[in-house]
């Protein structure tokens, strides 16, 4: 699976009343495997950036005074992600950013472009329920060092959420093989003794209404993230015919 990890940095917080991107960070992983590519991109806004925002990402106005608009860049942008798997952390708010862009070249929006987006912060509150999930704590709870962290930058945030999805997403398996780091390949399929599961029946419990109002949202915040009807949404099935 190809997935690109991505960030922007922009002029404020609302695409809807005129902020715009001034930095695009993309970074390529095959197959759980980072592939060493990467689009950075710098973006003139063509609008003042606020004093507020330079203090969070550090982009000045002169800075992107002489950088491309986005209608210069959108299309080395589309070639990059296409057909990937976006892994974004907020994703609303960044895909709501790129959409706007694109429809001012009438070019669609992302997900036109794109086989799916993912969600990471959607993934670590369903892991870590009631906790801080932003990219710096889920890089502190997860062990993933960001002390170049200084500003927020597109690219570097990027890189980050590719080493936390990897930690968020390893599973058990990975524990079991961290347990059994010191035994030889003999030991460790010794330790395994066969079980006979085919008298074994699997319990199914309903959902409570209150776990498919969960699931529900969780659905609808994947759709607005997606920017239409998210992959999940296709593969629910059709409702019976009574």
């Amino acid at each position: 699976m190809r997935q690109i990890f991505f960030d922007t940095e922009t002029t404020g917080l609302d695409a809807d009343k005129g902020d715009r991107i001034v930095e695009i960070g993309c970074v390529e992983m095959i197959d759980r495997q980072l592939t060493g590519r990467h689009l950075h991109l710098h973006i003139n806004p063509e609008r003042e950036v606020p004093e507020e925002a330079i203090r969070i990402h550090g982009l000045t106005n002169e800075f992107l005074a002489d950088k491309p608009k986005f209608a210069a860049i959108a299309e080395q942008f589309l070639e990059f992600v296409a057909g990937a798997e976006l892994v974004i952390h907020n994703a609303a708010f960044d895909v709501g950013f790129v959409n706007a862009e694109l429809r001012r070249l009438r070019r669609g929006v992302l997900t036109d472009h794109v086989f799916s987006v993912r969600d990471t912060l959607l993934m670590a509150r369903e892991q870590f329920p009631g906790k801080a999930n932003s990219l710096d704590a889920l890089c502190r709870r997860l062990e993933v060092d960001n002390s170049k962290r200084h500003f927020h930058g597109a690219l570097l945030d990027a890189e980050l959420l590719a080493e936390v999805y990897i930690r968020l997403t390893r599973g058990q398996d990975a524990l079991l093989v961290d347990e059994q780091v010191e035994a030889t390949p003999g030991e460790a399929l010794s330790a395994v003794e066969a079980v006979d599961l085919s008298s074994f029946v699997l319990p199914v419990l309903a959902a409570s209404e209150a776990e498919r109002a969960a699931h529900a949202k969780m659905l609808a915040d994947l759709d607005k993230a997606a920017g239409g009807t998210s992959q999940w949404r296709k593969l629910e099935p059709s409702p019976s015919v009574a």
